[in-house]
């Protein structure tokens, strides 16, 4: 059996395995390259991180546990000089998912070869608004050339805009500019920390009222066009069920999910701490995972995440309503396209 084979059993027989993790978002690194107006981990970053040999370790825990996906994020991970060892492991084990600002891909396209999607941050067509964004000049040319270039070298690159006030109008047509190229789009939406707890896992921003979204009915307005256009457009990786559930929340002012964190999903900091999300406080270390997962101590963390009304993250939206085994082949339906790799 090719690896590639046993890849996809091993993927498929955790995917449909009932109480078990499906998702886990591992920030590799705290170190960051750019300054990003609506975010502030570049504002704390971190020396600090775990060695190679201790992700993997980590990594190989999450599988055992039966993580199926994996992202890992920072900071920008890409940063990392042992990020092709890391992703090498992780890619054995997980649909691998990394993330870069568009400024290191390009550098490390060797090391990306192995991974089920690169997300390139892109968040207009514009390249002024772009690097205003972003905060660093060039940074949209950085970007724009890295997906292209991947894209040619036939790595599975998507672009992924984070939705706010600032190019809420602008979003559809970053969707059709590259779906119609080949190149898939999903989305992230701006938000950001309620928390003032030093004990969080980590902090992502505070309230930028330039990017917090005030047109309320046209995020609606974008979400109807959305769900419409993913009737055709097979690039548009979202599922309907959370673009209806992201319409609900502007239109109605309504949450109809429960956050399933510590359930369906969970995150990983650079020093291993762990959390079901990372607004709240870290509860433990990637190596006690095991150990502590069915502990009492977990089964009252999952009633307080499962309560807590305080972030709309599309992740943690997305695999508190897809988390499950239902929700996997919900997922599958919706999106079977992308489940390709399970057949190489």
């Amino acid at each position: 059996m090719t690896s590639d084979r046993k890849k996809a059993l091993s993927i498929a027989t955790r995917s449909l395995a009932p109480h078990k993790p499906h998702h886990a978002q591992w920030l590799v690194t705290r170190k960051c390259n750019y300054r990003c107006a609506g975010c502030n981990v570049w504002k704390e970053q971190d020396e600090r991180e775990l060695t190679a040999e201790e992700i993997k370790k980590g990594l190989t825990i999450l599988k055992n546990l039966g993580i199926v996906e994996i992202v890992l994020s920072g900071g920008n991970p890409l940063l990392r000089e042992d990020i092709g060892d890391i992703i090498n492991h992780a890619s054995k084990l997980f649909i691998t998912t990394v993330y870069d600002n568009g400024s290191m891909a390009a550098k490390k396209i060797d090391a990306l070869r192995k991974v089920d999607f690169v997300a390139i941050s892109i968040d207009s067509l514009n390249e002024t608004k772009n690097d205003q964004i972003k905060a660093v000049p060039g940074a949209w040319k950085n970007a724009t050339q890295a997906v292209e270039t991947l894209h040619k070298e036939g790595v599975n690159v998507a672009v992924t805009p984070t939705i706010s006030q600032k190019n809420l109008y602008e979003i559809v047509d970053i969707t059709k500019h590259y779906t119609n190229k080949g190149i898939p789009v999903w989305y992230c939406l701006y938000s950001y920390d309620t928390s003032v707890d030093s004990n969080q896992l980590f902090r992502i921003g505070k309230e930028n009222n330039d990017f917090v979204i005030t047109d309320k009915q046209a995020m609606v307005n974008l979400c109807n066009e959305l769900i419409e256009m993913k009737k055709k457009n097979k690039k548009i990786l979202m599922t309907t069920k959370l673009l209806e559930t992201l319409r609900s929340l502007y239109e109605e002012n309504k949450r109809t999910w429960k956050c399933q964190a510590l359930n369906n999903f969970l995150v990983v900091d650079h020093l291993g701490r762990i959390a079901g999300c990372h607004s709240h406080n870290f509860a433990g270390s990637i190596f006690d995972l095991p150990e502590k997962w069915n502990s009492k101590e977990f089964k009252a963390l999952r009633k307080t995440y499962h309560e807590c009304t305080q972030c709309n993250y599309l992740c943690y939206v997305f695999y508190s309503l897809h988390g499950s085994p239902c929700g996997h082949l919900s997922l599958a339906k919706d999106q079977w396209k992308n489940a390709r790799f399970l057949f190489k």
